[in-house]
């Protein structure tokens, strides 16, 4: 990490349930409200999961759309990499559902489990094993059903999480046109954890421990101060790796957990809001699908644009944390 990388995305796309949760059914259901909730955290509805909706099945869309966005089918896809905390099953990976799914069996297929900033591990992943030749072109995915962990009577974190999918295709960057010499790719990525902080976000359950599937738990008010912290040092680091000013950066497209979070950190490091992704009054905190799922929000609309520079940047329970600078 820190250096030019050798890869570049190809095309995105993404998926949500078909169900939309505003804050004014939740209000019907908990002790909350929507000025409450939107005060607080910038949310306004999030995406539920129904019968027959799995993290898969997300998956497999957005995989889906893609592919087409990039022009590519299945069979060009030698590597699928899932981020998640919510898989369809323990074990086998998700990803290997997908790649069933699409039907290009044979190739290279698992999940990355590093909660929210799982999409930045899957990418610097990826991108790792496209450059030592161990795969030609990847799916990277982030998906998650965060609604099947919550604690729907625990009224501060069950209106903070939403379901959905977001997918990149990273093809191996030409060595012609490298990102460092202004080409599209990968250009630097930095991820961090500490375990230490294992009690401020988690989940109260787990095949070894409880033997069930467990809640999610979380001291909101620390995990914000961490995030902070976390997110702008970073970033930072990013920057500097990739030799770049923050003036330099078109677009962040951060993992969407709290509008708070999001103008708390551009503020420190002195980013221009309108810079700024904000996906999180539609979609909630979709975990691992966050960043993705931004990003191809703001591909399709036409604000981020081949040429730009793209920081993504997220931070999960762990904690993990990281990002990546990206030309599109």
């Amino acid at each position: 990490m820190g250096q030019a990388t050798g890869s570049r995305i190809l095309g995105s796309g993404s998926a949500l349930p078909a169900r939309v949760l505003t804050n004014a059914d939740l209000a019907a259901q908990i002790d909350t409200s929507d000025e409450w909730i939107v005060e607080r955290t910038g949310i306004r509805q999030r995406y539920i999961a129904g019968e027959g909706e799995t993290t898969a099945s997300l998956a497999i869309e957005a995989a889906k759309a893609a592919l087409a966005d990039a022009g590519l089918e299945a069979k060009d896809i030698g590597l699928i990499v899932v981020a998640t905390a919510t898989p369809d099953n323990t074990f086998p990976a998700t990803a290997t559902k997908v790649q069933h799914a699409l039907g290009c069996n044979g190739g290279v297929a698992f999940d990355v489990a590093a909660v929210c900033s799982g999409f930045l591990y899957a990418l610097t992943t990826a991108d790792s094993l496209l450059t030592t030749g161990t795969a030609k072109r990847a799916l990277v995915i982030g998906a998650e059903t965060f609604s099947r962990i919550l604690d729907w009577e625990d009224r501060t974190t069950c209106v903070l999480f939403g379901d959905g999918a977001g997918a990149v295709v990273l093809e191996a960057a030409d060595a012609a046109n490298p990102a460092s010499a202004g080409g599209p790719g990968v250009l630097a990525s930095r991820l961090h954890a500490d375990g230490a902080n294992h009690d401020l976000l988690y989940v109260d359950g787990g095949p070894s421990t409880t033997q069930t599937v467990g809640h999610l738990r979380m001291k909101g008010r620390e995990v914000f101060r961490h995030a902070v912290v976390n997110l702008s040092s970073v970033l930072k680091e990013v920057i500097e790796d990739a030799g770049v000013s923050a003036d330099d950066i078109d677009w962040v497209v951060p993992h969407q957990a709290n509008a708070r979070i999001l103008d708390a950190t551009a503020k420190k490091l002195g980013i221009a809001p309108e810079k700024i992704i904000v996906t999180v009054d539609k979609h909630a905190n979709t975990s691992a699908a966050s960043v993705p799922l931004a990003f191809d929000v703001a591909r399709r609309d036409g604000r981020i644009k081949s040429g730009d520079l793209v920081m993504f940047e997220a931070m999960g329970g762990g904690f993990t944390w990281g990002a990546s600078l990206v030309r599109i």
